[in-house]
């Protein structure tokens, strides 16, 4: 078993490129489903979730392989449409082929996803909007059955912006013939990329990052080189570890634009932050204080990935914050291990009340999701002695280096075998 190492009081300073954006990669690595011809994506991230999503392209027929940092992906020799329950349950995001899947063979079948247990992620939105193209969907055994021999253009219009269920309907709306109207869609920045790459293949699609998404689907689709927009969620994580250990750092490779909540906070923090084309430059004196109450909600609200990650910044400051959880109801599965750490979080429901203390200690603890696990790797570095995150594959599928990333700026952060 591996574990992160973290040696606290080390100062992070340089710079860093960030990586291509994990939840950019996912739905794209899907749609190279739809082509029937073989697609590059760029500067792939080295995740977890990616491997996984790899397994299920190779088991549905596709050739992958990696060249390089580039992986390829060739779907023209897909033979099946149906994905088992052990490769669904290594992530979340795996319910996203379910659209491409159609779409391509006009049949799938697959299970309910895994991945980090944050709570209900009902997956409803994504079958009503399957249904509304046309599709009909039989649920037995806690398997999906999905066919769609008489899919067509249709107005899809979504109870709640739902990113899932965006990327969904705007895959399966693709490989079918009409106009396809998506209303209430969501508007995060993955989707206007995914909506990118689906344009270089040759799609009709437009309207993403606008709560209206238009697309004219049964368009010839061909193979294409992409590369995804840089991870904001990671940028975050970065930017709110040098705020907290009084850090001065430049980040490459991401739009400053995609994370203009975050820095926002970590502004009224005491931090100065510069950016320009691709770039984002934070200083920190280290001495943080309190700052506005947090409302995570879908993009361009506060996202509820970097609520973890914020809060494990404003640990020590001076004052009191205030956090409102209104995406998932079990992300503050953290709070209990940052408090073997000395951290000072009352909880009510969805409100976390944090009281800044003066000094944290190193102690075990175990990673309980993703962005939870990155939330202790930087309350160790901010801690007394050594922190031990155990439990790390959550870490693992979104960061690709979370520990040499730290490393180049400065930190003591090592995985180890225990």
């Amino acid at each position: 078993m591996n574990v992160i190492a973290v040696e606290g009081g080390r100062t992070l300073q340089g710079e860093l490129t960030v990586q291509s954006a994990k939840n950019s990669v996912l739905p794209i690595l899907a749609a190279t489903i739809l082509c029937g011809d073989t697609c590059v994506i760029e500067n792939c991230p080295r995740l977890e979730d990616v491997d996984a999503s790899g397994a299920i392209l190779r088991h549905l027929g596709c050739r992958v392989q990696w060249q390089g940092e580039d992986l390829i992906v060739d779907s023209a020799p897909l033979c099946r449409g149906e994905i088992p329950d052990e490769m669904m349950r290594r992530m979340r995001s795996s319910v996203i082929f379910l659209g491409a899947i159609l779409a391509r063979c006009g049949r799938a079948e697959l299970s309910y996803p895994g991945g980090c247990e944050l709570g209900p992620r009902p997956i409803d939105l994504h079958l009503s909007a399957l249904r509304m193209l046309g599709a009909q969907v039989e649920e037995s055994g806690g398997r999906l059955c999905c066919s769609g021999g008489k899919l067509r253009g249709a107005e899809i219009v979504l109870g709640l912006p739902s990113v899932g269920a965006t990327e969904n309907a705007i895959l399966a709306a693709c490989g079918v013939g009409g106009t396809t109207v998506i209303t209430n869609a969501a508007r995060e920045p993955e989707i206007v990329d995914l909506q990118n790459f689906l344009c270089k293949m040759g799609a009709e699609v437009r309207g993403a990052g606008t709560s209206t998404v238009t697309v004219e689907g049964g368009r010839p689709l061909h193979g294409c080189r992409h590369r995804c927009i840089g991870d904001r969620i990671a940028a975050a994580t970065y930017l709110c570890a040098a705020a907290a250990t009084g850090g001065d750092i430049c980040l490459r490779g991401v739009d400053y634009r995609h994370l203009s909540t975050v820095t926002t906070a970590l502004c009224q923090a005491g931090c100065r932050v510069s950016s320009g084309e691709q770039w984002i430059h934070l200083t920190s004196g280290g001495a943080l204080r309190g700052i506005c109450p947090v409302r995570t909600s879908p993009y361009p609200g506060f996202p509820t990935d970097a609520q973890a990650v914020l809060m494990a910044a404003l640990l020590r400051s001076s004052g009191t914050t205030v956090f409102v959880e209104n995406m998932f109801q079990n992300r503050y599965r953290h709070v209990a291990e940052l408090a073997r750490l000395g951290a000072d979080i009352r909880l009510e429901g969805p409100v976390a009340v944090l009281y800044g203390v003066k000094r944290l200690r190193g102690a075990p603890v175990r990673c309980t999701d993703l962005r939870g696990g990155a939330a202790l790797v930087l309350a160790g570095l901010q801690a007394d002695g050594v922190t031990e995150v155990g439990e790390i594959h959550h870490i693992k599928r979104g960061y690709g280096d979370l520990p040499g990333d730290l490393r180049r700026l400065g930190a003591a952060v090592r995985e180890i075998k225990k």
